[in-house]
């Protein structure tokens, strides 16, 4: 259980949620309670169905390219950690752009891929997918798709989250998820140097 919860909120984190907030409420501006609800639904489960596959198709995608765990945790971590900085320095205005044109469906692109499901956070959910085996993956993947849920509630009521935090409000909290970033990232990263010096040693 207490694996669960720790997943959970490791994902929730890593989702950067009050980012996404942001995002899905400029991209969505102007549409009916319908429409953003719709819009959110498909985000979600597009991002579900990417992170599911990132999950689990890990450790062959590492055997396949013959790369090793332990230095893909140190990528993964390096690039979670600039993501991080970019949402401490810069808050909800850099970490993705919202389109000079509307488009037709913006659910999938850009708000599931790259906003939910970016680059760091593919890294991340590899990693994390390879580490757990067995009951440990179970909890994992209840954690995940539970931080997905989370989020999905969050777009749900993204309305009135703005009316009661406003931009700054939103925007601190998108600051103080980087800095939890920042450390997740620096755990990756020494756990996997930490690694990598083990296999040397030995």
């Amino acid at each position: 259980m207490t694996l669960l919860i720790t997943t959970w909120i490791k994902f929730f984190v890593l989702f950067a949620p009050f980012f996404v907030v942001s995002m899905f409420l400029s991209l969505t501006r102007g549409d009916t309670v319908a429409e953003r609800r719709s819009t959110a639904n498909k985000a979600v489960l597009a991002a579900t169905l990417a992170a599911l596959i990132l999950f689990f198709f890990g450790s062959p995608l590492f055997e396949l390219l013959g790369i090793t765990i332990d230095s893909f945790r140190i990528g993964a971590g390096i690039l979670l950690f600039l993501s991080a900085i970019s949402l401490v320095k810069e808050g909800i205005r850099t970490n993705a752009q919202v389109p000079d044109t509307i488009r037709e469906d913006t659910s999938v692109v850009p708000l599931a891929i790259p906003t939910i499901i970016g680059p760091a956070t593919i890294g991340a959910i590899l990693v994390y997918g390879s580490e757990l085996h067995g009951v440990e993956m179970l909890f994992g993947l209840s954690g995940m798709l539970l931080a997905l849920l989370s989020l999905l509630l969050l777009l749900h009521i993204a309305t009135r989250l703005e009316r009661i935090l406003g931009k700054t409000g939103l925007n601190i909290l998108s600051k103080i998820t980087g800095l939890i970033l920042a450390a997740m990232a620096s755990e990756i990263v020494l756990t996997g140097i930490t690694g990598f010096m083990n296999r040397i040693g030995h």
